[in-house]
C-alpha cells in the first residue's frame, strides 16, 4: 500500500491507496517544530495496522521535509519512496518566470486535475493561502493567482479591529448581517466567493483568447466546503486531488 503525505503550511493531510483506490485519510495539525521521531510516532500510530510498500510526499514547509527526510532514512529504509522535488518526473510543464519558484503542491494538484477532468483547467486550493492554479489543454501549468486564505483574512481582521472578533465560518442566513457575527460571516463567505468567482472569470476569458475553450473549475483544500455552496463557478469538488495527484507521481516514478 502506498502513503501519500502532503505537508501544508496549517495541516498535512495522509492518505493510504490500495492500488488506485483511496481507502483511508487523515488531517493533522503541522508543526515545523516536531523532529524526525516525533513524526514517526505521529505516523506510525495512523498507519500501523497497513502495510506500507511506497511512500509519496510533498511538502511547502521546509522545516519539517528536512525532518521527514531524516524519518525516511531512519524508519523508510525498505519502502520506495518518492519526494516532490527537482528531478521527480512529474510530467508537467512549468510555463512560467521561474519554475524553481512553483510549490510542489501547485505542481501535483496540476497533475491531478489534468488526469481526472482533462484540460484547460482551474485548480482553486483553499488553503492557508487561496491558490488559483491553471492548466493548459495539454496539462501544463500556466501559472495563476495567489490570495490570502481564508482564516488568515478572518485572524487579521480579528486582531486589527478592536470591536470585531473571531466567528465561526459558516453560511448565514442573510447577506444582509444582522448583527456582527452575520455581518462577518457574510463579508467572510459571500465575499471569499466573489473573489474566488472574479477572479475565474478574467482567467477564463483569457484562457479563451489562447484556446478557444472554457476552463473546468475544480475545488480541493480544507477550506473549500465553506465556499463551494455559494460559488458561481466552481464545477467539481475533488478534497483529495494533492494526494491523488502524489499517487500519480509516485507511478510516474516507479
Amino acid at each position: 500500500m502506498l502513503l501519500t503525505v502532503d505537508v501544508g503550511n496549517t495541516n498535512t493531510v495522509l492518505g493510504i491507496f490500495d492500488d488506485k483506490e483511496m481507502v483511508r485519510s487523515w488531517r493533522v495539525k503541522t508543526d515545523p517544530r516536531s523532529t524526525a521521531d516525533e513524526l514517526w510516532l505521529q505516523y506510525r500510530a495512523l498507519v500501523e495496522d497497513y502495510d506500507l510498500t511506497g511512500l509519496s510526499i510533498c511538502s511547502t514547509v521546509p522545516a519539517t521535509l528536512r525532518e521527514l527526510r531524516t524519518m525516511i532514512a531512519d524508519y523508510f529504509s525498505d519502502v520506495r519512496v518518492t519526494i516532490v522535488e527537482p528531478g521527480i518526473k512529474t510530467g508537467v510543464p512549468l510555463l512560467v518566470d521561474n519554475p524553481k519558484e512553483i510549490g510542489a503542491d501547485r505542481i501535483v494538484n496540476t497533475l491531478a486535475a489534468h488526469t481526472l477532468f482533462g484540460g484547460p483547467a482551474i485548480v482553486v486550493d483553499f488553503g492557508t493561502s487561496t491558490n488559483l492554479d491553471v492548466v493548459s489543454p495539454k496539462g501544463e501549468f500556466l501559472g495563476g493567482a495567489l490570495a490570502p486564505g481564508i482564516e488568515i483574512s478572518v485572524d487579521a481582521l480579528a486582531s486589527r479591529a478592536a470591536q470585531l472578533r473571531k466567528v465561526e465560518l459558516i453560511k448565514p442566513k442573510n447577506v444582509i448581517g444582522k448583527n456582527t457575527v452575520e455581518a462577518l460571516q457574510s463579508g467572510t463567505i459571500y465575499g471569499f466567493a466573489g473573489q474566488v468567482d472574479g477572479l475565474v472569470d478574467r482567467i477564463t476569458a483569457e484562457l479563451l483568447e489562447s484556446y478557444s475553450a472554457k476552463p473546468t473549475v475544480i475545488a480541493t483544500g480544507g477550506l473549500a466546503p465553506l465556499i463551494i455552496g455559494v460559488s458561481e463557478t466552481i464545477d467539481h469538488h475533488e478534497p483529495d486531488l494533492t494526494l491523488i495527484g502524489l499517487r500519480l507521481i509516485h507511478e510516474r516514478n516507479a
